[in-house]
């Protein structure tokens, strides 16, 4: 499962950074989603953002929308797989006060900064991001509205959270390259929350992430992302897992949420997405390299995927 899932981040190409330090006393209240200027500093703008809360001390409330509220407590990350207006704080039945009308500005090369609150308990966070510039659907229409994730009772938790806190104190203080320990740690973050998400799964769940726990469905998506300038058929992946093609494609469907094929294109579209970013030949290689005989074929493919063609989504990219 993990390969699986490490493919489509090596496509995505996740970045993060820690931009807010936060330091409240109860009783307070906040609403806010990560926007992508609060990016910049570190990366491009991205198309779709992760949000990331890290209770460093203390503990607070979090609820995205209508639904229940979480307690959050030292020591866990919070991730919002799709950026969600959320309400956090340490009592979720007061009037929530707009985060960004209490952030204060970051010190040339430091990060933002919100001390507020009514002086009672204190909790610290930090907050942060994930940012892609080609979100992967069939990854993120899998995960919950919120993840948490106890970085103490992971195998490597108290090196990876000492590491995440000493990379945190560094871009604070304006130290070049701390950025990108933070980003690798959060994807490292992202990939274990995921994990104990999927371990967490009833097993009549539907979604990309149980189609990679299905033993036969799992080995068809290892087959695509391994090779996906192949000819393949539903035909094809069918015997080379071991079922017949009805039934297949029937619980390939019923389980990553679309037919093989169909995924198998918006992998090629992913994979050219890729390359494209980081200048591996013209449009035309690119598409042959993907699976597409013709420029003009695998443009119309691109186009429908991303709403615009190859070379102007390059140009972007850049």
């Amino acid at each position: 499962m993990l390969d699986a899932l490490s493919d489509v981040l090596r496509v995505i190409r996740l970045s993060g950074g820690v931009f807010l330090e936060a330091e409240f006393t109860a009783p307070w209240c906040m609403i806010g989603r990560i926007s992508a200027d609060d990016c910049k500093p570190f990366v491009a703008a991205p198309r779709h953002i992760i949000a990331s809360h890290f209770v460093a001390a203390g503990h607070m409330q979090l609820r995205v929308d209508d639904g229940a509220p979480l307690d959050v407590r030292a020591g866990e990350l919070i991730l919002l797989p799709r950026n969600d207006v959320h309400t956090f704080g340490s009592d979720l039945g007061f009037t929530p006060m707009p985060a960004r009308d209490v952030i204060t500005p970051p010190s040339v090369g430091g990060i933002s900064r919100i001390k507020c609150g009514g002086g009672g308990e204190a909790t610290q966070l930090l907050c942060g991001f994930l940012g892609s510039e080609t979100p992967f659907s069939p990854l993120l229409s899998s995960l919950p509205s919120v993840l948490k994730l106890d970085m103490r009772a992971t195998a490597s938790g108290a090196w990876i959270e000492s590491s995440f806190r000493f990379a945190v104190s560094e871009t604070a203080a304006g130290r070049v390259g701390s950025t990108a320990v933070i980003a690798k740690l959060s994807e490292l973050l992202f990939v274990e929350a995921v994990s104990q998400y999927v371990a967490s799964l009833p097993a009549e769940r539907r979604g990309w992430l149980a189609g990679l726990r299905d033993p036969h469905i799992g080995r068809a998506l290892a087959l695509l992302h391994a090779r996906p300038t192949e000819g393949w058929t539903a035909e094809t992946l069918a015997l080379e897992v071991g079922m017949s093609r009805s039934v297949f494609a029937q619980r390939f469907t019923a389980l990553v949420g679309q037919p093989p094929m169909q995924y198998l294109t918006l992998w090629r579209m992913h994979v050219a997405a890729q390359h494209l970013r980081e200048g591996r030949g013209n449009v035309a290689q690119i598409g042959f390299s993907v699976g597409y005989e013709s420029e003009a074929a695998f443009s119309r493919a691109f186009k429908r995927q991303f709403g615009t063609s190859p070379g102007t989504w390059r140009r972007h990219s850049a």
